[in-house]
């Protein structure tokens, strides 16, 4: 695993966190047989679903000339990873570009797996007052680390390493991260003192935990309790002695439906909480086996008529990880817009994905809502206490 990086007064605290979930991580990977069949693309990559082929990748026709662009869109749509998730942002994009009073004109550059340098090349090259993309983190790491010079450029997912990046890059993520801190805060906030952590060993989760650890620890909470997740009957048995043996006031599940599905029985009656970024497909059955679960989400499913959306469209895509991507390029344009305009040296907005505020190094945070599945159904946890 690697190693998370802590403020000093932490620090004797972050080395054995480490040492703990390093264990975790080694006793999950022991008992957990081999996964043939795994996708090659997860949602550490672009938040998408299995691997599938873009649909719509090009709107050529409608294309201003290249002396007229005001904004050029960079998305893998011609990636059969990543093309669905991609259109989804384009789609959010557009939309949230046809409700503004003001529209800009707009080109999308398409590429596949391995063209974002050529499509990068190609925005610059129309003279674009901003680009926004690329979506894949991998990408995103190839053009922040070449020391372009870029117009102003909005990224869509995180920035790895701020050194060299050109002050012109901003980014704006569906990262879970956020949701790590803010759980970390919720339950320290209810008076939580021992914690619990439920994970398996992907990259993914081990954001969501170093995020919700270094947060915990920071504000002076115990070292948690950290269980390697493992979908075995015995290993569900075990993970419920040990729960009862040293019950926790809370608990942090970072793990995928299915994982989660599995888990949560086993802790009885504990406060559980994850990511909502982790549900790729909320179905009733899911919503029901997690009754009482508290997740990190985006205002856009949790609080559908909140006012602030009044005026943006909706579209069903049957995913809520591809509706996640439509929200981020509802915010994506939002931002977009206000970096035509020049660097700005603050700003917030109740966005689609959540809080979105201007951060350090030119990174724009997210913060979600709470919710709690109940009944079935998806609520707002404030409201429903």
């Amino acid at each position: 695993m690697a190693a998370i990086t802590y403020p000093s007064r932490s620090r004797k605290w972050a080395m054995l966190l480490g040492a703990v979930l390093s264990l975790a991580a080694a006793f999950s990977a022991a008992q957990t047989p081999p996964a043939s069949n795994a996708p090659a693309a997860t949602a550490d990559n672009a938040s998408t679903e299995p691997p599938a082929a873009a649909a719509a990748a090009s709107v050529a026709s409608a294309d201003p000339p290249a002396s007229e662009v005001d904004v050029a869109i960079v998305l893998p749509l011609e990636s059969p990873q990543y093309g669905r998730a991609a259109d989804a942002v384009r789609t959010g994009f557009l939309a949230a570009a046809e409700a503004s009073p003001k529209r800009p004109r707009i080109r999308v550059f398409a590429h596949g797996d391995d063209g974002v340098l050529a499509a990068f090349e190609a925005a610059r090259a129309s003279g674009a007052k901003i680009i926004v993309g690329p979506l894949v983190r991998d990408d995103v790491r190839t053009v922040a680390s070449l020391s372009l010079d870029l117009p102003m450029t909005l990224v869509l997912n995180q920035l790895d390493d701020l050194a060299g990046v050109p002050p012109t890059l901003y980014s704006l993520a569906l990262g879970v991260e956020g949701d790590g801190r803010m759980i970390a805060r919720r339950m320290r906030s209810d008076n939580a003192q021992a914690v619990a952590v439920i994970n398996v060993d992907t990259p993914l989760m081990k954001r969501l935990v170093d995020a919700f650890a270094t947060e915990w620890l920071q504000s002076g909470g115990a070292v948690p309790g950290v269980y390697g997740f493992v979908a075995t009957p015995e290993a569900l048995r075990t993970l419920r002695r040990e729960i009862v043996r040293h019950p926790p006031d809370a608990a942090l599940l970072a793990l995928d439906n299915a994982g989660a599905t599995q888990a949560k029985p086993y802790l009885g009656t504990t406060r559980t909480y994850a990511s909502g970024l982790v549900f790729e497909r909320a179905t009733p059955a899911v919503m029901r086996d997690l009754d009482g679960l508290v997740i990190v989400e985006i205002p856009w499913l949790v609080t559908p008529q909140a006012a602030q959306f009044a005026n943006l469209p909706r579209k069903e895509f049957g995913s809520v990880a591809l509706t996640r991507l439509y929200a981020l390029g509802l915010d994506a344009f939002r931002v977009a817009q206000t970096l035509r305009e020049g660097a700005p040296e603050r700003l917030s907005f109740e966005g689609a994905t959540g809080q979105v505020t201007l951060g350090e190094g030119r990174q724009f945070q997210r913060e979600g809502v709470f919710a709690i599945f109940r009944a079935g159904q998806l609520a707002p946890l404030d409201r429903a206490r």
